[in-house]
């Protein structure tokens, strides 16, 4: 949530859900919180509720109890008389970080206090007192801000131990659950993704929470190496097992013994060698260069792969039989295009630290909304990795002409020019994650809600931003229920 200012009193702005399915109950509901500055969306029933809690984001929901125009519809009483209880399991299904609030008659009082174990926040009663419901919803928003900001600390804290990671995103946020369950077994990884998602990060995580965590790490490539050397990283070899060979090397499955090895690129590895990886994995047994007798070895393998291992096993160039040993379990990670909703809080903790490696002591820079907003649109084609080298350089160009005072600003002028100028020709886009199965018109109107309240419901800076007319922007305002 950004913050607005009333004359009253500070007020944080919110996004508000309103399911009324009287058009003038709503429109009062919507001129009492527009002067504190609150974004509203309105629907008239369960089934808008429904396709604005699956595809929009809202930090309040504020719905009558009573929708006669919603009877019949599947979880609700034949008269309606329970419509909102169903947008309140609703909205913890889909929006659990949300404050509920109920609108209800003054004799349906003892029913809306039911609403309380379906999580609400608070309940209105009708005839509205617009005072009391500014004030209902003002603490609503403070206590979403905290619950936001306690998840936020809560999850960078958390996934320290999982070197670093920032899993806002829900699909994130399955992984490290699939981490986490994972971790304590023995089971084979697989990792696959794009480069620079972070593919080693979780094989980390993966290591440090098993039981294998106080023995070695070890991490491998095998991309663009010639295959007898990528034999002897592996499996070692004895004195005089080739020229150069003066004394006996262990490979990395005995170094790792006891511990975890990384594979990364596996996809790249031979076919050759793939035959030989198999036979090690099924056998647990590593034989070095050179040696007759075989050593044993007990390794968690966790692997990983830029490359399309099923399209490579039609075409031959990989083993059938080798994919089955390594994927016991698989682990996708998505590109950051489709988990835009983690680049502010990534960004945020990449200044913090590179501010202070660099100006130990001093204030952390601040980074605007016009610059986030530009992070945000890009597709970053390199991923965490290109963003983390951008917003390094962007901290060390900022702290170099700043004078040494520190804090401050970084604006849009210190984005490079490849992230301003953008993928198609600086007209900068916003997206809140994964785009895939969403209508154009969800995106369109998640789109307007999530600028108006970065601007603080300002719809000149807004229609801006977006790069539409004011006149634009006030008929889409109407056409979606924004007010």
């Amino acid at each position: 949530m950004s913050e607005g200012t009333t004359k009253e009193s500070e007020a944080l702005i919110a996004q508000v859900l309103i399911v009324e399915d009287e058009e003038e109950h709503a429109d009062v509901i919507v001129e009492a919180l527009r002067k504190p500055g609150h974004v509203c969306t309105t629907v008239h029933g369960i089934e808008g509720a429904a396709r604005e809690l699956r595809g929009g984001k809202f930090d309040i929901i504020i719905t009558d109890l009573r929708m006669p125009e919603s009877a019949g519809i599947e979880g609700v009483n034949a008269d309606g008389s329970d419509a909102g209880m169903r947008v309140l399991d609703l909205a913890s299904e889909f929006q659990p970080d949300a404050e509920t609030i109920m609108v209800t008659a003054h004799g349906d009082v003892p029913t809306a206090r039911d609403a309380f174990k379906h999580g609400a926040f608070d309940f209105v009663e009708k005839p509205l007192d617009l005072t009391v419901l500014r004030s209902v919803v003002q603490r609503a928003a403070e206590q979403s801000v905290l619950r936001g900001e306690s998840g936020e600390l809560k999850e960078l804290v958390q996934h320290e131990g999982f070197e670093g990671i920032i899993a806002g995103a829900e699909s994130m946020r399955k992984i490290i659950q699939t981490v986490r369950t994972v971790a304590k077994s023995n089971i084979a990884v697989l990792i696959t993704g794009e480069s620079g998602t972070g593919k080693e990060l979780i094989a980390r995580a993966v290591h440090n929470n098993s039981d294998r965590a106080p023995k070695r790490f070890v991490s491998m490539n095998c991309a663009g190496q010639a295959e007898n050397l990528l034999e002897d990283q592996l499996f070692g070899h004895v004195r005089g097992a080739f020229t150069g060979a003066d004394k006996d090397r262990e490979g990395v499955f005995e170094y790792a013994n006891n511990g975890t090895l990384f594979l990364d690129e596996i996809g790249d590895m031979p076919l050759t060698m793939q035959a030989k990886l198999l036979r090690v994995l099924e056998s647990g047994e590593v034989v070095r260069l050179g040696a007759n007798e075989s050593r044993h070895v007990n390794v968690r393998l966790v692997s990983a792969t830029n490359r399309d291992l099923e399209a490579m096993i039609r075409e031959g160039t990989f083993r059938q039989d080798l994919y089955f040993r390594i994927k016991g379990t698989m682990v996708h990670l998505p590109a950051l295009r489709e988990r835009r909703e983690d680049i502010p809080r990534i960004v945020r903790h990449a200044v913090a630290k590179f501010a202070l490696e660099l100006r130990p002591g001093q204030a952390t820079p601040e980074v605007s909304d016009a610059a986030m907003m530009r992070l945000t649109a890009y597709s970053w084609p390199g991923n965490v990795r290109q963003l983390l080298n951008l917003v390094q350089t962007m901290v060390v160009m900022y702290l170099g002409r700043d004078g040494g005072g520190g804090g401050g600003v970084i604006g849009p002028e210190d984005v490079p020019d490849e992230v301003r100028e953008g993928d198609d020709g600086g007209e900068t886009s916003i997206s809140t994650g994964s785009l895939a199965g969403t209508s154009l018109e969800q995106l369109e109107r998640q789109a307007i809600r999530e600028t108006l309240k970065l601007t603080g419901g300002n719809r000149e800076r807004a229609a801006k931003l977006l790069g539409i007319g004011e006149r634009t922007l006030y008929r889409k305002l109407n056409e979606y229920g924004l007010r």
